[in-house]
């Protein structure tokens, strides 16, 4: 019986690191504090998209970001990201516009897709200026 408990600790820490790495680091004001498009897909993404992007079905519908031709318009997920779209939450206010423009920019050159053009920080300022703009508006 000893042998069995001493064993079952070294099998567990033996094991690969799982495929999602751990939730989102916040950092002040509820922004994360990843800086690169990799790490935030992992922290914030895949847990809905999944790791390889396939999207998955179930309690929910997740679509697959993985050779996915509405990534094409760069503009369509930096709009999405930070105004949610179905399930998905907008990220407006945990994503700083480098953050937002470099997760897109990952999905969109990873994943099966192959879109040549990025967006900047500036980019992304001029699309949250144009959205506050419409939104004022109404």
């Amino acid at each position: 019986m000893i042998v069995v408990a001493i064993a079952l600790p070294v099998c567990c820490f033996s094991d690969p690191l799982p495929l999602f790495s751990p939730p989102g680091t916040l950092v002040e004001r509820g922004r994360f504090a990843q800086r690169d498009g990799e790490s935030l897909y992992r922290a914030i993404c895949q847990g809905c998209h999944m790791s390889d992007a396939r999207g998955a079905q179930g309690a929910g519908h997740y679509p697959a970001l993985s050779e996915n031709s509405n990534l094409a318009n760069a503009l369509y997920p930096a709009i999405v990201v930070l105004r949610g779209r179905g399930g998905m939450p907008q990220l407006d206010n945990s994503l700083s516009d480098e953050q937002v423009a470099v997760v897109v920019n990952y999905v969109r050159c990873h994943f099966g897709n192959a879109y040549p053009d990025k967006l900047t920080a500036a980019d992304i300022a001029r699309l949250r200026a144009m959205s506050s703009q419409s939104s004022a508006v109404r």
